[in-house]
């Protein structure tokens, strides 16, 4: 369904499990950044205007899921705790092309949103099927079934400002890299990505 070419490796769920605090600390961060990198396209491109009405609803979104996530925090006695670097997304930053073709750079920009909510919902899923926590579960399925389709909005957004066989091409190149960067990372029960 969401086309990733290399699926999670099952043992992130159970390290997951062990680490919950740092799971939900580490999460709470990727819908801050969510929400964030929305906003970050909106102010670089305030022109497209469909980009622009299709991103601001999800901003509330995500800022609303980063409320959810500090709420599920508190509950638990758990508070956010310091940044952390997403090596995951460091990496995939390295695939957005810079220079002067600005419709290029927004297609990789809008790509590589969607290969990150790709991802995301994708452990998503993994948690709210096998986490022994049973309002864990529910959480993260309420959460899956939220942010299923932003991948496919950021996908539909690329096609929009560049012709879809580009994008198609370049989505293919992108899974591809997305698939060796999962590969090449240390797999941590610490981290969401």
């Amino acid at each position: 369904m969401l086309g990733l070419k290399l699926p999670t490796d099952p043992r992130w769920v159970n390290l997951a499990e062990k680490s919950i605090e740092e799971i939900l600390i580490d999460h709470a961060y990727c819908e801050q950044k969510a929400a964030s990198t929305c906003i970050s396209l909106i102010i670089q491109f305030p022109e497209k205007e469909k980009m622009v009405e299709t991103l601001m609803p999800i901003v509330t979104e995500e800022w609303g899921h980063f409320r959810m996530v500090l709420k599920e925090l508190k509950k638990r006695g758990y508070s956010l705790g310091p940044k952390r670097i997403d090596k995951y997304v460091v990496e995939l930053m390295k695939l957005e092309r810079k220079g002067n073709k600005l419709e290029r750079q927004l297609m990789d920009k809008l790509l590589i949103s969607a290969l990150i909510e790709a991802r995301s919902c994708e452990r998503f899923r993994l948690l709210s099927e096998s986490i022994s926590d049973l309002e864990l579960r529910d959480f993260y399925r309420e959460l899956m079934i939220s942010e299923a389709g932003h991948y496919r909005t950021f996908l539909d957004l690329a096609k929009e400002y560049m012709p879809e066989d580009v994008v198609k091409v370049r989505w293919q190149e992108m899974l591809d890299a997305e698939a060796e960067i999962i590969t090449n990372l240390e797999i941590r029960g610490d981290r969401m990505h």
